[in-house]
């Protein structure tokens, strides 16, 4: 099967629900296939085979297809080094294909699968697949290529390991209650206390907070923090339910759902979020899903081993 059909597929994506006044993600799976002739994928058109015109354009449209391949080998090592940099209360080292925790438990780095198709990778990533794709850290915000969606696989293990599971008694104690922007607003985001991430969307808050009033707008009201949410008809959890993942205001936001377009019902990029407030989350350890393909504008994560290398 050529990468252009593997890319065609399944496709893992989220939706929106409204929960006590704020718009927060509820991600859920959608069997949708792109329409795309599978005579001309073959090369055929009409049963006639496609002239110089048509095989330019077939490279075209394979190309805008194919998953972008990753930016670069990353060796269990170096996963290692950033993760045990990022999360120093819980990481200790690599031991061979094994990350070892300072517990003295261990989890494969590598399962050992290859490169998986991009619905598998989202699904079911190991430690290796969350650094497939290089975090474009400080850069103008663009169109990113197909599927290029780096930091949305997560291992769930993993994030459970260092974090806790927001289905088990006692988990709200490792929440923090968070001033959101205390200058202008008196709202409060509920976010984990572990491995600073409290601390950082303060520093964050803060920051924000000292911007133009012309850029409230985009800030406020924030859509929320904390949420114990599962992938519909999975068990798979989102960047919220760990407490790491905080929304802006959606009056601005853009999200790939709400904006599909083209001749294969493709996402068409859209984003409205100034560069000054993404470079301003992304100081202190956040990435933006507005550099995903799959893209939700207002969604910020805080993910420092991916970004750690860029600053």
């Amino acid at each position: 099967m050529s990468r252009a059909r593997q890319a065609i597929g399944l496709d893992l994506s989220c939706g929106k629900c409204i929960r006590s006044g704020c718009l927060v993600k509820l991600p859920v799976v959608l069997n949708c296939r792109e329409s795309i002739s599978n005579d001309l994928l073959d090369g055929h058109m009409a049963g006639r085979p496609i002239g110089l015109i048509g095989v330019l354009s077939w490279v075209f449209l394979v190309s805008s297809f194919a998953a972008p391949a990753p930016a670069g080998a990353v060796d269990a090592g170096e996963i290692a080094a950033r993760l045990a940099a990022a999360y120093p209360d819980f990481v200790a080292r690599p031991v061979g294909n094994m990350l070892e925790f300072k517990d003295g438990t261990s989890m494969k780095i590598d399962d050992g699968l290859g490169e998986k198709p991009f619905t598998s990778w989202l699904a079911q990533p190991d430690l290796k697949d969350m650094f497939r794709f290089q975090y474009p850290a400080g850069a103008t915000p663009s169109p990113p290529a197909v599927d290029f969606d780096p930091g949305r696989a997560r291992n769930e293990e993993f994030f459970i390991k260092i974090y806790g599971d927001c289905r088990q008694p006692g988990f709200e104690k490792t929440l923090a209650s968070v001033a959101w922007l205390p200058k202008k607003t008196h709202q409060r985001i509920l976010i984990s206390s572990k491995n600073g991430v409290a601390d950082h969307l303060r520093r964050v808050s803060d920051e924000l907070d000292s911007l133009p009033g012309s850029l409230d707008v985009f800030l406020i009201p924030s859509a929320g923090g904390f949420v114990c949410r599962a992938v519909a008809g999975t068990t798979q959890r989102s960047g919220h339910a760990f407490g790491i993942a905080v929304d802006i205001a959606t009056k601005r936001s853009d999200y790939w759902r709400w904006a599909k377009g083209g001749p294969s019902n493709r996402p068409d990029y859209r984003n409205s979020i100034p560069k000054q407030i993404v470079e301003i989350f992304e100081k202190h350890g956040f990435i933006w899903g507005g550099r995903w393909y799959h893209y939700d504008t207002m969604h910020f994560e805080y993910r420092p081993e991916l970004i750690r290398a860029e600053k």
